[in-house]
């Protein structure tokens, strides 16, 4: 069997990608996979280190800057004929789009020569690519029930869940103490987002700055793009410890009492399955405000706790962290909900829809 796949930008798209690919890679033996991605985004890093065959391709969002919309245009141009040349001498029995601007000329090249197309979107609203996307499709994955009216497609539509969630309930336990944290203690982490948040790390800052008498500890992770401005001339307490980047995310977590993060719907999905009590901070920077209609979802259904960043405060965030630690009655509420909640095998669900779509 031969797939194409493309994703990029942040982990939100490259994760459940490379959950798809593995998931086709488990059931395929003689399975031949080509991921199509960006020429200067975290994805020509990563996939290459999966062993994966990886093409390149220079495609940019477009902005309020003409000129460099103008530039985008040709660039799509090259893309598309770069992805006909691409899959003509391939020969992919699917191709798949994960998310990202890059998936545009892929799914579209597809579409033009006849392949069969899958997309999935991982957020409850549809970013601007998958929503044009959708009547190239002729099969549609989404991770939220109440996204399947944004898309206007004659393509099926089928609920899957997050790939991400089974994928972080299945990993490998990392024993925290590889980063120097201490066993015995309560542990928090608060991850930035893959990109990292430069508008939150002045209240991140003062935080970890609050908390040197408490009896947990606290693990940052900034995103690599903002370590180095973070830990400038800081001095935190012996109970923080600050990191731009770590490998086995959902591994670590499990040792993990609770978790600070933004409402990446790969994020949300991972804490579900992991039962890991959590405070949600929604990015107000991305597309459609989606980050936060992701949280209040699970917040709804007392899955998480969800703050809004215009109304945070280090103060605020610390009493949310150590009433989450001590309240044992709130944490127990919050577990059971999620242990009621199914965690779908996502990516077994669009690899069997994928293989009768193909038949």
């Amino acid at each position: 069997m031969k797939i194409i796949v493309s994703a990029g930008g942040s982990f939100g798209h490259i994760n459940p990608a490379l959950a798809i690919i593995h998931k086709f890679q488990e059931k395929e033996t003689d399975l031949e996979v080509i991921y199509i991605g960006t020429h200067n985004r975290m994805e020509k890093e990563i996939i290459p280190k999966e062993n994966i065959p990886y093409e390149e391709i220079e495609i940019y969002g477009f902005t309020k800057n003409i000129k460099q919309n103008l530039k985008n245009i040709k660039c799509i141009r090259a893309s598309l004929k770069k992805c006909y040349e691409i899959m003509s001498e391939f020969k992919p029995d699917v191709v798949i789009g994960v998310g990202g601007y890059v998936t545009y000329p892929v799914l579209k090249a597809a579409h033009k020569l006849h392949i069969k197309t899958f997309l999935h979107e991982q957020n409850s609203i549809p970013g601007k690519s998958n929503k044009v996307l959708a009547k190239y499709a002729d099969l549609i994955g989404v991770t939220f029930k109440h996204s399947i009216p944004y898309f206007k497609t004659k393509g099926k539509i089928i609920y899957t869940g997050h790939p991400c969630g089974m994928q972080a309930r299945i990993s490998k336990k990392q024993e925290k103490e590889v980063y120097g944290l201490t066993k015995g203690k309560k542990l928090v982490i608060i991850v930035a987002g893959s990109l990292g948040s430069g508008s939150l790390n002045s209240k991140i800052k003062d935080l970890l700055n609050q908390i040197g008498n408490e009896n947990f500890e606290v693990l940052y992770i900034t995103g690599k793009a903002h370590y180095e401005s973070f830990v400038k001339d800081a001095k935190f307490p012996s109970n923080v410890f600050v990191l731009p980047y770590v490998d086995n995310l959902a591994g670590l977590m499990k040792s993990a009492d609770v978790i600070v993060s933004r409402a990446g719907a790969a994020s949300l999905y991972e804490l579900v399955a992991l039962e890991i009590p959590s405070i949600i901070i929604p990015s107000p920077n991305v597309a459609n405000n989606h980050q936060y209609y992701n949280a209040i979802e699970m917040e709804n259904q007392g899955l998480i706790c969800m703050l809004e960043e215009k109304n945070l405060t280090s103060e605020k965030l610390k009493e949310e962290i150590k009433d989450l630690l001590e309240n044992k009655e709130r944490r127990f509420k919050m577990i059971q909900k999620m242990q009621k909640m199914a965690v779908m095998d996502s990516s077994c669900i669009i690899y069997q829809e994928i293989k009768d779509m193909i038949k």
